[in-house]
């Protein structure tokens, strides 16, 4: 068991955030067999192909698989730099990795491999070299731009909405209501601790010591992840809400009567979303989908509510009735 104490500086010190990068890292895990697909399976499916012919043209791509996903402290820091906040593009996380100087790689690199089993020779030149931040880099580049950018809208939708809800439940009602369905091995203990079972760990308390907690939601990490290391802020990485949830089809008698689209996105606010949640989980324009929910406001079936920057809607009673029925 992990127990991590948590003071009042560490509540107001804690944030959310998303990386485009850490979830390229995540994806591969997935594409390679290292993390089952479970709700992702079409998803892995339709692009594994495409994986293994990138694996041929970037053999640092399998090199990698070697010092990332370990259990325990075997992983380097270098590969995924912490992000700095909630929209920070991937060409900006992968410029941070790629100014890591290369002393440092190489000592991490040296660190990882000294607590594994020996790996084959061509894997420890490559990762030990010169060149190695830039292979790695480069790699990640080309899963990224072939593949994880293809669906990154709708996965990013599916990120911030998360946010937004864990967010919005933190600052309202505390950490209790926070965590309570945020992963089945993490709980809140009213002394104020975050207790966290994990496998791979003995029992110990960690102390943030004001620096506050990082939330990492992950839409292709399927279990509980910690990076309690000084190179990184402290942070929790776990699964986000709605990964399984594929738009569901409407009643063919609510499309008749309100349009497929408009249909489709009230069926969807059963759980409150912005404007951009819903295009990027729609695959439609801003705008395109900024009118339908006017629409759909109008007739009452829906309601806006601001929520820092954002306006969430979600359902009315009448539109919880139209969809029911």
């Amino acid at each position: 068991m992990l127990r991590i104490e948590v003071t009042p500086q560490d509540v107001v010190a804690s944030r959310f955030a998303i990386s485009p990068l850490i979830e390229t890292m995540h994806a591969q895990w997935v594409l390679d067999g290292r993390v089952g697909p479970g709700v992702l399976r079409a998803w892995a499916d339709r692009w594994r192909q495409p994986y293994l012919r990138l694996l041929e043209g970037h053999p640092a791509l399998r090199a990698v698989l070697t010092i990332t996903g370990n259990l325990g402290s075997a992983n380097v820091d270098f590969i995924a730099p912490p992000p700095a906040g909630l929209s920070v593009p991937f060409e900006r996380e992968l410029a941070a990795m790629r100014a890591t100087p290369p002393a440092q790689a190489r000592a991490e690199v040296a660190k990882v491999l000294s607590a594994l089993p020996p790996v084959p020779g061509w894997i420890r030149d490559l990762l030990l070299g010169p060149d190695a931040v830039r292979l790695l880099a480069d790699a990640y580049e080309a899963l990224w731009t072939e593949i994880v950018a293809a669906e990154w809208p709708r996965f990013r939708a599916i990120l911030e909405r998360e946010v937004v809800h864990r967010a919005g439940q933190l600052a309202t009602y505390g950490w209790a209501v926070a965590l309570d369905d945020l992963h089945p091995r993490v709980r809140w203990d009213p002394e104020g601790f975050v207790e966290c079972q994990m496998l791979s760990l003995t029992d110990r308390t960690h102390r943030l010591g004001g620096r506050g907690l990082l939330f990492l939601p992950s839409v292709f990490c399927h279990s509980l992840g910690t990076y309690l290391e000084d190179a990184w802020p402290y942070a929790l990485v776990y699964p986000a809400r709605g990964v399984a949830a594929e738009i569901p089809a409407p009643a063919a008698g609510l499309a008749t009567l309100i349009g497929r689209t408009r249909a489709r996105i009230l069926t969807e606010l059963a759980a409150p979303a912005t404007t951009t949640h819903l295009a990027g989980l729609l695959g439609l324009s801003l705008g395109t989908t900024g009118g339908h929910l006017a629409a759909l406001r109008n007739a009452g079936l829906i309601t806006g509510s601001r929520s820092s920057r954002h306006v969430l809607y979600t359902r009315t009673p009448l539109g919880d009735a139209l969809v029911e029925a």
